[in-house]
């Protein structure tokens, strides 16, 4: 049975042969282009899909169940910044897009977090569609402790949380990869300060980074955080750093510094699967407007 949306009246009067997927594209460049906000949209998907588990916990899927904020995942402190400032970005496409059932809000944050990627001269990231939207808070898993990584824990514990996900060690440096934009905000993470020199470009300067800078470790002195910060005013966290401290991370890392490419191959294989985890066997190739 054919899905029923209405098409929004600025692209039904365009008359400009563009497809309503590209219509989306085009407004989520316009948002990023405007706003330089594409590490918070990458974010924003990574948080959505990353809850996933399939080892002690359970369940966990790109939901987009952050919208609600009366408990559950929209009240988790991991997620500080995503639900206001993120979906607040994506609040007028939403509401062109989601609002006329043309695209489901799960789609949208994956959209926009892989047009982000691009935009910020990453590699190309297809989307798949069909992810349902949680219609309540109810949806969400139980806590973020064990589903998502914490900064300030090291080797084991990132195993630990990314094998249940279906990640081995080369996944998780890639995965680790997209520190390459962004940084930490004392107010949302309790970490403070940028990655990398270069926050808005999607490079693999996160791994040069780690190899050729030197880290001294210090204290966020508003939360007590640890973290390392480079001459040059970088930083890293303690679960940057790991990827140094074990030799199976450290050849991956030593590989993605000599090899963009390689990264970027990497990176596109493990983050899609992170995209469409739990959800794998609904999504298809076409927009899929929600049920």
């Amino acid at each position: 049975m054919a899905h029923a949306y209405t098409v929004p009246g600025d692209i039904s009067k365009a008359g400009d042969g563009k497809s309503l997927l590209e219509h989306i594209v085009a407004d989520v460049k316009a948002l990023l282009a405007a706003k330089n906000c594409g590490p918070i949209l990458i974010r924003l998907s990574w948080h959505d899909a990353g809850v996933f588990s399939n080892g002690s916990l359970k369940g966990g899927c790109p939901n987009a169940v952050m919208r609600f904020t009366d408990s559950g995942e929209g009240t988790f402190e991991a997620n500080a910044g995503l639900t206001d400032v993120a979906i607040g970005l994506l609040k007028p496409i939403a509401d062109k897009y989601v609002t006329a059932g043309v695209i489901s809000n799960a789609d949208l944050w994956a959209l926009a977090a892989n047009v982000a990627i691009e935009f910020m001269g990453g590699p190309h990231v297809v989307t798949r569609f069909g992810r349902p939207d949680a219609k309540d808070s109810g949806e969400s898993v139980e806590s973020q402790v064990g589903r998502l990584p914490d900064g300030d824990k090291g080797v084991s514990h990132l195993r630990e949380v990314f094998a249940p996900k279906g990640f081995d060690d080369r996944d998780i440096v890639a995965l680790s990869g997209g520190h390459t934009v962004g940084g930490c905000k004392q107010q949302r993470s309790g970490f403070d300060g940028l990655w990398t020199e270069a926050p808005l470009v999607f490079d693999n300067s996160y791994f040069t980074d780690l190899l050729e800078k030197t880290y001294r470790p210090e204290t966020v002195e508003a939360t007590g955080c640890p973290q390392h910060r480079s001459d040059k005013g970088t930083i890293m966290l303690i679960s940057d750093l790991a990827l140094l401290e074990d030799a199976a991370f450290k050849s991956v890392v030593e590989e993605y510094a000599a090899d963009q490419s390689r990264f970027f191959a990497d990176f596109v294989s493990a983050w899609t699967r992170l995209q469409e985890n739990g959800v794998g066997d609904l999504l298809r190739d076409e927009l899929a407007p929600p049920t």
